[in-house]
């Protein structure tokens, strides 16, 4: 199994959950502060598949381009 994260409320007054991007892939994707996260969800074969796509936000006008 790969990284476990634990899930936590983001306020009192919403029903959003939060999470900590683990240290390993924020090194190997030389994430920041700031940078965004583009989630693209999927349902194949009865399971969830989740694709997230680092955005570095010095070049977030370059991947809006594409």
């Amino acid at each position: 199994m790969g990284e476990k994260t634990t899930l936590t409320k983001a306020s009192s007054q919403s029903e959003s959950l939060r999470t900590t991007v683990p240290a390993g892939i924020v090194s190997h994707f030389d994430l920041r502060e700031q940078d965004q996260l583009d989630w693209n969800i999927e349902v194949k074969g009865g399971k969830l598949i989740i694709v997230i796509k680092p955005l570095h936000q010095k070049r977030l006008t370059e991947y809006k381009k594409k």
